[in-house]
This record gives structure tokens, sequence and C-alpha cells, in this order.
């Protein structure tokens, strides 16, 4: 990317921009936009359309400040109750401690529609920078986030286009490395479980790694268990009795987090299985909270804090390559086999 190119990538839209698109004044553009003003539907509504597939934001500060940027970072996680995320948001907070920014955070709860209000508003106060979990996003959020004019960094995923600076894991490669630690250990009837699929990305992406593995392996999924909650330990328990109910003779069950491994690993234990001899189990993130559990989880750690903590340095210029946008960072995660992987 050149300087010519870099630059035009920064250049946040202006209600000129709107007006050009629209075919109406910048005046009318405003009127609409600010909700006032004697403005016909017909135009009302092409502005409106125009705004939003051009991601054009509205500034809610413009005069008040010369430089029309505050020292705030927007950052957009799909969860709080998800235990991943807070590790995150606290490498952000760690890394813009003494920079003069500071985060604000936007959940969106795994709905594209919400992230496009939270994404909305934010850009509406002109941050300096916009941190955003995923690389999956609404045309209209795509939209606001290619033209907002600042840095940009999309956490957690590397599997696809970044829209500037990306940082996080590959979830693709960590869910081939669980299933050939597995299929290495010599389990051949595998369960999957897992939670929020239709939108949580990254866990889909784990599982296609992991059937692809399997395959390479000659082996396939033998069942599967969703469910669209949070990630409980009660869940996990529900989940794992029911897919074992269903296939009592499954020999390993890999989870799309560790909370409801937990749940499954403790159901496990109530009914008395060995483990990992007659039944294995593997989870995801590396939650230190289930450090205490009867038997260690397998896992792998998905370097959130890390992940969190090279974003936030991204964004305040202060990255390890002294790039200013586009730069691409893949963190590696470990894999910890526990106490519930047979050795192979």
């Amino acid at each position: 990317m050149n300087g010519t190119d870099q630059k035009d990538h920064r250049r946040a839209l202006t209600l000129r921009d709107v007006s050009e698109a629209s075919g109406v004044s910048e005046m009318t553009v405003s009127r609409v936009l600010r909700n006032r003003g004697d403005v016909s539907d017909t135009t009302r509504q092409r502005v409106l359309e125009t705004a939003k597939a051009l991601g054009y934001v509205p500034n809610k500060i413009a005069g008040a400040l010369a430089s029309q940027r505050v020292n705030l970072v927007a950052v957009i996680v799909p969860s709080l109750s998800n235990l991943v995320f807070p590790e995150v948001l606290g490498g952000i907070s760690e890394a813009l401690e003494d920079s003069g920014l500071q985060p604000v955070f936007g959940v969106t709860n795994y709905s594209a529609e919400r992230e496009e209000a939270v994404l909305y508003e934010m850009l509406s106060w002109r941050p300096s920078g916009v941190i955003v979990a995923g690389l999956e996003h609404s045309d209209a959020a795509r939209a606001m986030l290619q033209n907002a004019g600042i840095p940009i960094v999309e956490i957690m995923d590397v599997d696809g286009e970044p829209i500037d600076s990306v940082v996080g894991i590959s979830h693709r490669r960590a869910g081939q490395e669980m299933a050939r630690a597995i299929a290495a250990a010599g389990y051949s009837r595998i369960g999957f479980l897992g939670t929020k699929m239709p939108h949580d990305h990254r866990a889909r992406k784990r599982m296609e790694g992991f059937e692809e593995a399997l395959g390479e392996a000659g082996l396939a999924l033998a069942d599967r268990e969703f469910y669209s909650g949070g990630s409980a330990l009660l869940k996990g328990r529900e989940m794992t009795a029911s897919i074992l109910a269903r296939n009592p003779d499954l020999d390993f069950l890999y989870y799309s987090n560790d909370m409801i491994g937990a749940g499954g690993l403790l159901y496990c234990i109530e009914q008395g299985f060995e483990i990992p001899q007659r039944i294995g189990l593997a989870g995801f993130n590396g939650v230190d909270l289930l450090d205490g559990l009867p038997r260690k989880l397998a896992t792998m750690d998905a370097c959130r804090r890390d992940i969190g903590r090279r974003a936030a340095e991204i964004i305040a210029g202060r990255s390890e390559t002294g790039l200013v946008g586009g730069e691409r960072v893949e963190l590696t995660p470990r894999l910890d086999p526990g106490d519930t992987i047979r050795k192979a």
C-alpha cells in the first residue's frame, strides 16, 4: 500500500460525499441526518439509504474540537459473560494505560444488527481508533469501518480479509491441531459440542478445521450437539448427557469452549467414566478459572490477553513493527493435553 492509498484509506467521509452520492444538497443531507427541517419522505429515504451504503456516520463533536477527534478508543466485543473477553479487555486497558487514550466498550451479543448500532454510536463521537472482535460484519458495518478514517484493528481471528489491521489466531488451525492430537491418541468415535454456532464464526472455523484434520486421519465426526445459550457449566452437563444418551459409544468429546467442557467433565466423572481411557474430553480458551477441577481439562490457550495488548499498541502507534495500518499479527496458541487426553 503506497502513501497515497494509505491517506485516502484514512479520510473520513463527509456530508459532501453523501450529498454527491444522493444528488441533494449538503444542507438537505444535514437536515435528514439531524431529523430536522422539511424534507420529503422520498428524499429522506434516499439520503438515509445512501448514507448507510457509504458507511457515513454523523460527527457529534463537529466544531467542538480543532482535531475533530477525541482520545477514546472504541472496543466492540460480542460478550462479557464469556470469560475470554474480559481478559482481552484487560490487555487493551494495560497497553493504553499511559498512552493518553481511553477505551470505551460496547457489547453486541453476537448480533450483526447490534454491532451496527454500537459501531454507529461509537463512531459518531469520532474516536481515535476502533478495536472490534471478528472479521465478519454486515455490509453497513463494514462500510462504516472502511470509511471511518481512523485505525481499525479486528481481533481474535486471522482467517479472512481484514479491513485494516488484524490481531488474533487461526481458529481453523487450532481445530486442526486438536483433531490431530485426538487422532494420535487413538480415539475414533468423536463428538463435537458447540455454543452459538450460527453466530460465533470463530467456533465455526474451529469445527471446520477440526473436521478437515479428522478427515486427513481417516475419521469423521460421529455426532454433534449445538445450542444457542451462553457458555455455562450446567449447559455443558446437559449437552453431554444428551449426546451420550444418543451415542453411548462415543470415546471423545470436543467442546467449543472450556466452560461447557468443564460441565461435561463433571458429568462424566459423576457417571463413573474412566477418563481419559474410556472417554476423552477437550475444550478451548485455556480459562484459568477451571484449574481447580478434579481433572485438568485438555484445552488450547487463545492468547487473549496478548491479543488485546497487541491491538491496543497498534492503535496507540506503539506496534513492534512500526507500521501505520495494514498490520497482521498472528499469534500461536498452545495445546495443553491436561488429564483428559490419553498419552499418544
